[in-house]
């Protein structure tokens, strides 16, 4: 797995215009190929008298997925460089539409690539983009007694507490980078007096 990713903050609009010609590059995050197909519908549908609505997605940490469209520009004009825009960026999770509407002037094979490449580049640049990054998720299993000291000292080290269920034993969850777990563990038993239970959970990824 990668140790992290650029993805879009949010999902919002942008909208430049070049030659008359009205591009509107629509960028969101998505987690799977299906909520980018979805989000690419729902834009062609807001827009069903545009010239074109091209798209291009990058799903996966690793950008195991790229898909692009030119939807009806000259091939190579529109979904591709938008497509290497996210890609030199670095950008994941994420999809990107243009609907352009005419303006009456061509722009040439060499001014679509711009156009296209560029809207999307503009869009990143008003939107934002933010970092996550990789880490395991671990929970702790304390007493009451201590469970408070306990996650205030998580809280005051920077610690991610995910969530925390009150029973017979207080279980914390939280997220620590690979690196950290040995030490956190070390730690914990310190803090604890060795009377803390500490499981290892799975990986996932979190604004870092």
């Amino acid at each position: 797995m990668q140790d992290e990713y650029r993805t879009v903050a949010r999902e919002g609009v942008h909208e430049t215009e070049i030659n008359r010609s009205r591009f509107l590059c629509a960028l969101a995050p998505a987690a799977t190929e299906r909520e980018a197909q979805d989000f690419v519908a729902r834009i062609r549908k807001e827009h069903p008298t545009a010239s074109h609505n091209c798209y291009a997605y990058v799903i996966g940490a690793d950008a195991s997925v790229q898909k692009a469209s030119d939807d009806g520009e000259p091939g190579g004009t529109a979904g591709v460089p938008m497509l290497q825009m996210l890609t030199r960026r670095e950008m994941r999770y994420v999809v990107a539409v243009v609907t352009r509407y005419y303006g009456g002037v061509k722009l040439g094979a060499g001014g679509l690539i711009r156009a296209y490449g560029g809207a999307v580049g503009e869009a990143l640049d008003a939107l934002g983009t933010l970092t996550r990054r990789r880490f395991r998720l671990a929970t702790v299993t304390v007493d009451h007694q201590r469970a408070g000291k306990v996650q205030n000292d998580l809280r005051s080290t920077g610690r991610e507490v995910r969530d925390v269920h009150y029973g017979e034993a207080v279980t914390i969850e939280i997220g620590l980078p690979d690196a950290d777990v040995d030490a956190f563990r070390a730690w914990l038993a310190d803090v604890t007096a060795g009377t803390a239970e500490f499981e290892l959970g799975g990986e996932a990824y979190g604004d870092a």
